[in-house]
């Protein structure tokens, strides 16, 4: 098993107490396991537990979530020598590799143990894990192959399930992948491997790793440390270490293929891996720096340029003043406490895949965090930098967060509108997948299909998937995939954890060449377990109160936009609104490809802004060609603007009537004086919501006698028993004062 390691917190651009730029950082204070007499320290990847043994005990802290003020729990054993330590997946036993022939089993609840032993003195046990296989609890790692075995709680023994005969040198396995890597050969360089998880076992075929010769006339052997299992964005990896070439080569897992899917230059001899959020980490220990990338993307090209492992937070200016102060031995003991939790790569690490570091020497244990502000702030390519938050899920909020700053900035720094509309389409997209998945927030019922999703993909990208629309059916978008296609009969395989971490995108593919990341959505990928330039801005309080915890995805809903971005663009902005008008126009044809329902705010935004520079024609268009989707705000906009513009005005009203919208329509009639024309509209549509008082005004305060006797007219025609309600008898008798002859005339 390989591993890193690190822990958290949110700094200003990415700057460490040392005032270094840095994308990567682990957080001060460390989860401390000072045990006295302790023989060391071990990581169970199975529960999760950070174990530190004595001669007869065993101290074990959960790492997840990460806490380092985290107690320990205690279990005393036997006395023995302790190789490996590993807890049942439910905790109750732990199995003690007490030498190479023997593992120890002790029940936790009632103080038991038994042991296994080696059948053979020819065969010596490497290793051992726990899994949740159907077929098998318990699985020996020996140097002629695997054993699996069943335990039965009620003998308090291990059953042995089936034998794989193998020759094995040396294995890696992580338990997020459930996939166990055994190597052979005089290299160490072929492998077989098994993954073993809740859908049952499945036997890899036998691959070759490359390595590149060396010039002397030696043949170079493989290092278990020089292999990495990895998962991102839910699928797994095999990263492994060609000193050599100086490349780390990239292997991609499938059902009925191993396909190697390029390979990635390191500048140091010693390098570890780490995988944070599905990005990358390649940690280049000799110069001590980490170049990330997401091999989501097509390029295998860095995300940012190499910048050192950073420590936040810690404690300098007290190690400083006590070590000046010297008052006595204990301040010593401190300070070269301090001293070394500062140490950055120090020769005792050991990396824990995927975000673990474990200083063995000092009994500190790290995690490993990515710096979004920074990462963000290193790039000029904004729409690949949305694209990068958008993809972020342990930090949805922060990345939601900087998505919205680089939009309101991008718009009040007037790029160019085809750069915007990128960088708008990315947003778009990425909040129709989310609704799609489901992802948008964990627990919470997806929005009705009126605000749906239609595609995933936006008019101006080439990722392509399967798709649903707003009226149920599904799309199939053909995907060209190199590696993919080759194997077009293959089914995905994936361990027996939720996948519900993992990216909710596909990957995308380039029929060119094999790349990391390479190929289609749940073909034939064998998928892990889990997979898991900003500005400031007051706005961005509000968005941190309006989520709550259960938000796990950075995707931005159109309310939010125009709350967020557009209705606050607008009130900074100054000049020519046209520039603005653009963006939105954008956004709206945008929106309208992923079939999204928009805030109505926003169309009443672009036809103030329209308005205001008298680009009455414009707006016309607009409505005319539903770019501007009808709606009650909208006409009530266009109604006000058309104070200025009767033609507007117009618009308007007869988007009301449009929207059946009787009542507001009739209204508005009798304010223009159109009485005989509401009257009859009233007449027609069984309009009874409105007041007759409300037309006897009107009327009335036209001071013509007509008028009034007109509407007295209609509505004791028009509504049973009129004449007996106030309203009649107090317009009557104005009628009657106004014009006598005309009321004895009519009635």
């Amino acid at each position: 098993m390989s591993g890193k390691a690190s822990s958290s917190s949110q700094p200003s651009i990415g700057l460490s107490s040392s005032g270094a730029l840095s994308h990567v950082y682990i957080q001060y204070p460390p989860l401390r396991c000072s045990i006295p007499e302790s023989r060391g320290l071990h990581y169970d990847d199975g529960t999760k537990l950070l174990i530190s043994s004595t001669s007869n005990q065993i101290f074990s802290w959960k790492t997840v979530p990460f806490n380092p003020l985290a107690t320990s729990t205690s279990d005393s054993i036997p006395e023995g020598p302790i190789l490996s330590i590993r807890f049942s997946l439910d905790t109750k036993l732990i199995a003690i590799q007490r030498s190479s022939s023997e593992i120890q089993f002790w029940i936790r609840e009632t103080s038991e143990a038994f042991s296994h032993r080696c059948r053979s003195d020819s065969e010596n046990i490497l290793g051992f894990f726990w899994t949740d296989c159907p077929l098998c609890d318990f699985v020996v790692v020996k140097n002629s192959g695997l054993d699996l075995f069943a335990y039965d709680s009620v003998a308090k023994s291990l059953d042995l399930v089936e034998m794989r005969k193998l020759n094995v040198c040396w294995y890696v396995y992580t338990h997020e992948s459930r996939l166990v890597l055994l190597a052979s050969g005089m290299q160490c360089r072929t492998f077989t491997g098994f993954q073993l998880s809740s859908a049952g076992i499945v036997r890899l075929p036998k691959f070759d790793m490359a390595m590149a010769k060396p010039e002397a006339n030696s043949k170079p052997v493989l290092a278990a440390e020089d292999v990495y299992i990895v998962t991102v964005y839910g699928r797994i990896y095999c990263l492994q270490v060609d000193r050599v070439a100086m490349l780390l080569h990239s292997y991609r897992f499938y059902r009925d293929a191993v396909v190697q899917q390029g390979s990635l230059p390191i500048y140091s001899r010693k390098i570890a891996v780490s995988v944070v959020d599905n990005v990358l980490l390649v940690h280049q220990i000799d110069a001590k720096v980490v170049i990330l990338y997401d091999i989501f993307a097509d390029s295998r090209a860095p995300i940012s340029a190499p910048l050192p492992l950073q420590s936040r937070g810690f404690p300098r200016s007290y190690s400083s003043s006590s070590r000046s102060s010297g008052k006595d031995g204990e301040c010593s003991e401190v300070n070269n406490k301090i001293d070394h939790e500062g140490i950055i790569y120090g020769d005792n690490w050991t990396f824990i895949v995927p975000d673990l570091i474990c200083d063995v020497s000092n009994n500190f244990l790290w995690k490993i965090h990515l710096d979004l502000e920074a990462i963000a702030a290193s790039s000029s390519e904004t729409p690949s930098v949305l694209e990068f938050l958008q993809r972020r899920k342990l930090e949805a909020i922060k990345a939601k967060q900087l998505c919205l700053g680089i939009a309101r900035t991008v718009i009040l720094e007037r790029r160019p509108v085809s750069m915007v509309s990128k960088a708008i389409d990315v947003l778009v997209s990425s909040y129709s997948l989310s609704l799609k998945t489901g992802s948008y927030f964990k627990g919470i019922k997806t929005e009705s299909t009126s605000s749906g999703v239609a595609k995933t993909s936006v008019a101006r990208s080439s990722t392509d998937v399967s798709t649903s629309r707003i009226d149920g059916t599904s799309i199939r978008h053909e995907c060209t995939a190199g590696v993919d296609s080759e194997y077009p009969s293959a089914s995905t395989f994936s361990a027996s954890e939720s996948e519900e971490n993992a990216s909710s995108a596909p990957l995308r593919t380039d029929s060119r060449d094999l790349q990391l990341g390479g190929g289609k959505v749940d073909r034939v990928n064998l998928t892990g377990a889990h997979s898991s330039g900003p500005t400031d801005n007051p706005v961005f309080v509000n968005i941190s109160e309006q989520q709550d915890s259960e938000l796990t995805s950075p995707a931005i809903s159109p309310d939010e936009m125009y709350k967020f971005v557009f209705a606050a663009v607008e009130e900074e902005m100054v000049g020519d609104p046209s520039y603005l008008v653009s963006i939105i126009v954008e956004f709206l044809c945008s929106t309208n490809m992923e079939k999204i329902k928009v805030h109505p705010n926003l169309y009443v935004l672009a036809i103030q802004l329209l308005a205001r520079n008298e680009r009455y024609a414009e707006l016309e268009s607009f409505v005319t060609n539903k770019i501007l989707e009808p709606s009650k705000e909208v006409a009530l906009q266009l109604l006000e603007s058309g104070r200025q513009n009767i033609q507007t005005r117009k618009l308007g009203l007869d988007m009301l009537r449009q929207l059946s919208l009787h009542h507001d329509y009739v209204s508005l009639l009798v304010q223009d004086g159109r009485y005989n024309e509401a009257l009859r509209y009233a007449r027609k549509y069984q309009v009874t919501t409105v007041r007759p008082a409300l037309f006897l005004q009107a009327a009335c305060s036209s001071n013509n006698s007509q008028h009034l006797a007109a509407v007295l007219r209609f509505f004791s025609d028009f509504i049973p028993d009129f004449r007996t309600t106030s309203d009649f008898t107090t317009y009557y008798g104005i009628l009657n004062e106004m014009n006598t002859s005309v009321a004895a005339t009519s009635f």
